[in-house]
């Protein structure tokens, strides 16, 4: 349904543009549009790369290892009806830590991944589980530290400070992140209140 809004407003610019007599600042505009974005694809790939690189780092020296073991007590309470030893908990571990480090693109496998898992365990496989809503939540809410893909594209246009949002950024995510599991927590006791 997005994609067909996408071309509908193309279109629609497009047309318009015709009939407007702008359709060669129209092409103009395409085509400067495309350089930008493949430069700036280049410039977010090159960060990516380089924090993926750091998180493997990490998880050779055992550095990952530890913060699973530093949040597996949380993501325990987090997610009371998940089995404490099953491969899920290092999903949303995983998917969580990507996150911490701005890895959003990085996360994002991991995340499907623990839903599927989430899937697997739900007994009711048409609607989702308490965790599979929590997960959401969380993941959705996105508790960030390091912020790498805005400093990626702050660097790209040239800012004079990148990294001055990172301060900002950590107390915005913490907000958020309290934010959606109050709201989640809510949500689902009232739902248990109603049954």
């Amino acid at each position: 349904m997005v994609n067909l809004i996408w071309v509908m407003m193309i279109l629609i610019g497009i047309v318009y543009a015709l009939f407007n007599g702008t359709l060669e600042q129209v092409t103009q505009g395409i085509f400067e549009s495309a350089d930008q974005a493949i430069g700036l694809v280049i410039q977010l790939m090159s960060v990516l790369i380089f924090w993926l690189g750091i998180m493997k780092i990490a998880e050779k020296a055992h550095i990952l290892k530890a913060l699973s073991s530093f949040f597996r007590p949380l993501i325990a309470r987090l997610f009371p009806e998940l089995p404490k030893d099953h491969p899920v908990i290092g999903y949303i571990l995983s998917n969580i830590t990507a996150n911490l480090f701005g890895l959003g693109n990085a996360a994002t496998p991991m995340g499907i991944k623990a839903m599927e898992e989430m899937q697997a365990l739900n007994q009711l496989k048409d609607r989702a589980s308490r965790s599979m809503i929590t997960f959401l939540a969380l993941n959705t809410s996105g508790l960030t530290l390091i912020p790498t893909t805005v400093i990626a594209i702050r660097m790209k246009y040239e800012s004079i400070a990148p990294t001055e949002i990172v301060g900002t950024t950590i107390i915005a995510t913490v907000i958020s992140t309290i934010s959606a599991l109050l709201l989640d927590r809510f949500f689902y006791y009232r739902s248990v209140g109603r049954e």
